[in-house]
């Protein structure tokens, strides 16, 4: 801790200095960011939780920029006191220097050294990019040069190794990537906007010695084209993956080589007041790892667990819902093969898509009303893929493996069905209901033995009551009906804003179908059971402290589609984060 008082000290000091010089020069700028997220785990004698072994956790960033015209640079330090938060990555401990970067960019150029974040397209490919809540920094450590000759050409090459707790993988990452706008280089007077992507990706990892069967390289190639005329667009990309040892429930098995793929088709309408937008995907294989190998820390628990050495982004196609309870059977893509014959789970990957539609009643019409009236719908559904299979060959010996079909599909994975209604009621009243219909296969999604398929119904309310000098109140309702797990839950929310400054929040979540004789998908907190929270917000310029005092739920915590496990717990929570 010590040393991070004293590098914040010398980094904010040095912030006022170069402000102060900015003022006579306007030149050179300094900018930076210091984030902390803290918890002290309570004791909870009902949930016969105690205090863990380093009850006072906490994990802190500081960053900070300086430009100077066309060159800037950056350095982010990180401090996890007295370690990090519960279920985050067991390599970040302690405080030291995480990344650094220097950069030039001027019209054409883009130079960086350093640690680096990099997409190319929808992140299949690569995607290396930082999510504090989830515990990702996946950067790359090395150099990337990015050439924009004309609005119409861009390219990118890149060479790193990938960042893994304080340290780097164990392998060389390479990159190119091309942005061509077709229709402006050869039809620059079509209506008609036509576009054109390229990447390769490619991971040079040593071979354990007596391995043999497939190369060191590992590579992704993808190809992607958009097009766009007035309100219609489309964009279509598939993605190669080379023959690579095969990751099977977590583990590698160096006998078993394939290769991967992915397919990814995505189409819209949108105008004034109505919009549609449908996704479709196909993926199978397509876990891509800075090391082929993850690393086991327990029997049950890997590296893959921390979303650890991950390079490209799989995220999964569904609803991001505001509602909390609608957010207990969340689905996580599917991209790894599973063929357990103990367990007769058969996954080979993911099939399927989602479809999102809107549309605004006009103000002054019958739906509509003095203020108007808007509708979304999202209709969300992912399968197994099909294949033949099998898990001996000719000889008898144990050597799964399987064919996929194209377009086949088998076990549903995941089903949701979602519509939502929101309304301005009057100046100051406005509300949003909806209802959200769930299909959740918990045996293929986890991979378990056990059946257990919940279907739940999701009826969520809320509304904000706006008053003078800024102030307001927001409410929220909602209640899930389920046919298994832990059947039905309610809960609600309550939030007062008394100007730009304070708020205050409550809110409960209360399971009140438990049933002792139900198989659990999450075997904690036997008992109904209300899991509160409370606390208070203080804003003040780009100065923002939270604190609250409640009960976290066990389960899944995601953002943008990927998802990291938090563990049941109790206790107070602290978080601070500023910019200047």
């Amino acid at each position: 801790m010590k040393k991070l008082v004293i590098l914040a000290s010398v980094l904010v000091t040095a912030a006022f200095q170069a402000q102060e010089n900015d003022s006579i020069q306007n030149k050179f700028n300094i900018s930076g960011n210091f984030e902390s997220n803290g918890q002290w785990y309570t004791n909870d004698v009902k949930r016969q939780i105690k205090h863990d072994p380093i009850p006072l956790r906490s994990n802190n960033y500081l960053s900070l920029n300086a430009t100077y015209g066309k060159f800037s640079a950056g350095i982010q330090a990180e401090a996890y006191v007295n370690e990090a938060l519960l279920n985050y990555n067991p390599k970040y401990t302690k405080t030291n220097v995480a990344t650094y970067y220097a950069n030039y960019k001027d019209d054409q150029w883009d130079i960086t050294a350093g640690y680096f974040y990099e997409q190319f397209g929808s992140g299949l490919a690569l995607r290396s990019w930082e999510d504090r809540s989830l515990g990702i920094n996946n950067a790359l450590r090395g150099g990337r040069i990015k050439y924009t000759p004309t609005e119409n050409l861009a390219f990118t090459a890149l060479y790193g190794k990938q960042r893994t707790g304080f340290d780097v993988a164990n392998s060389d990452i390479y990159g190119f990537n091309a942005e061509l706008g077709l229709s402006k280089l050869l039809f620059p007077h079509s209506e008609w906007n036509l576009n054109y992507g390229g990447s390769v990706v490619n991971r040079s990892e040593n071979i354990p010695q007596g391995v043999s069967g497939f190369n060191k390289n590992t590579f992704v190639i993808s190809n992607r084209i958009g097009v766009e005329k007035n309100s219609f667009y489309a964009n279509f990309e598939h993605d190669y993956k080379s023959p690579d040892a095969v990751i099977n429930a977590g583990k590698i098995n160096y006998d078993w080589v394939k290769n991967g793929s992915a397919y990814l088709l995505n189409l819209g309408y949108a105008e004034r007041g109505f919009g549609v937008d449908a996704t479709i995907r196909r993926i199978e294989n397509m876990l891509f790892l800075s090391e082929r190998k993850p690393e086991v820390y327990s029997p049950e628990n890997s590296s893959l667990n921390y979303n650890d050495k991950i390079m490209n982004y799989v995220p999964s196609l569904t609803k991001q819902h505001h509602s909390s309870l609608a957010n207990i059977y969340v689905y996580q893509t599917q991209n790894m093969i599973a063929m357990q014959f103990d367990e007769k789970i058969q996954k080979f990957g993911e099939i399927g898509g989602q479809i999102d539609m809107f549309y605004e009643f006009k103000k002054g019409t019958e739906l509509g009303g003095k203020y108007g009236t808007k509708i979304a719908a999202n209709f969300a559904t992912l399968y197994n893929l099909a294949a033949n299979y099998s898990y001996f060959n000719a000889n008898g010996d144990y050597s799964p493996s399987f064919t996929s079909k194209f377009l086949g599909a088998d076990q549903n994975y995941f089903r949701e069905f979602s519509v939502e209604i929101s309304k301005k009621l009057s100046p100051t009243i406005r509300g949003n209901i909806s209802v959200i219909n769930q299909h959740y296969n918990d045996q293929y999604v986890r991979g378990i033995f056990q059946k257990s398929i919940v279907n739940a119904t999701t009826l969520f309310s809320e509304a904000t009551f706006s008053f003078a000098n800024s102030r307001s109140i927001t409410a929220s309702l909602e209640h899930m009906w389920a046919n298994a797990d832990r059947k039905n839950w309610l809960g609600g929310s309550l939030e007062y804003v008394h100007n730009n400054n304070w708020s205050l929040f409550v809110s409960d979540m209360y399971n009140y179908g438990f049933d002792p004789n139900e198989h659990l998908i999450n075997p904690t907190d036997l008992f109904k059971i209300h899991f509160y929270n409370v606390g208070a917000t203080y804003r003040q310029g780009s100065t923002r402290i939270s604190l609250n005092y409640g009960r976290q739920r066990g389960g899944l915590v995601c953002a943008g589609g990927v998802c990291r496990y938090v563990p049941p717990s109790t206790g107070l929570g602290l978080q601070i984060n500023t910019t200047f």
